[in-house]
């Protein structure tokens, strides 16, 4: 009996055992969750307050949108590949999701460009609430797409080194959990702004 009952503790152990590594990952992920959650909740309240600026968000959003999509499934194909060790695959499908990433970036700084023309900007006395909530949202989701890349370009080098493959997969499974939960964070972000805008 007690023996039994030690074998059970010891499988519950094993089922809730997470790697600490992807642990810290996904305690990252809730505090950018909660800090989203912030910006889109002060974001409804000051645009209640009044002098609040109404306009179209720029075109090029949706592009970058399909990008970012676009990448998600690349990065799906990297993780996939990793799991049947075809390496060649691997190195392209993180290539190809990194290139589509850097384009996403590129897409949104010429969105702020377009911004700017169009007279919203984010500080300054022509500046309107509406105007720097857009850019900090956007901008804030920008960085933590960088530290995406950074990630990116890690899993890039892992896979060069032969360090991922069919029997270690943690580093192209965290990197593949941020990545398509920047992917969600932005399609979020951006139905928001749509319908709140």
């Amino acid at each position: 009996m007690l023996e039994s009952n030690y074998t059970m503790a010891e499988e519950a152990r094993e089922t809730l055992a997470m790697h600490p590594q992807k642990f810290a990952m996904w305690l990252f992920i809730v505090s950018i969750v909660m800090l989203f959650a912030a910006f889109t909740s002060a974001y409804i309240v000051r645009q209640a307050e009044g002098d609040w600026l109404f306009f179209e968000l720029p075109s090029l959003f949706w592009s970058s949108s399909l990008i970012l999509i676009t990448s998600s499934g690349t990065m799906h194909w990297a993780l996939v590949s990793a799991r049947k060790d075809n390496l060649g695959t691997l190195k392209l499908a993180i290539s190809l999701t990194t290139l589509l990433g850097l384009g996403f970036l590129v897409m949104q700084f010429l969105a702020w460009k377009d911004l700017v023309t169009n007279g919203i900007f984010f500080a300054g006395s022509q500046a309107n609430p509406s105007g720097s909530f857009l850019y900090v949202i956007t901008g804030v989701h920008g960085f933590h797409l960088i530290s995406g890349l950074v990630f990116l370009l890690i899993a890039l080098y892992s896979a060069f080194t032969y360090r991922i493959h069919a029997k270690n997969l943690t580093r192209i499974e965290m990197c593949a959990t941020y990545w398509h939960f920047l992917d969600i964070l932005w399609l979020y972000l951006f139905g928001f702004l749509l319908l709140n805008n």
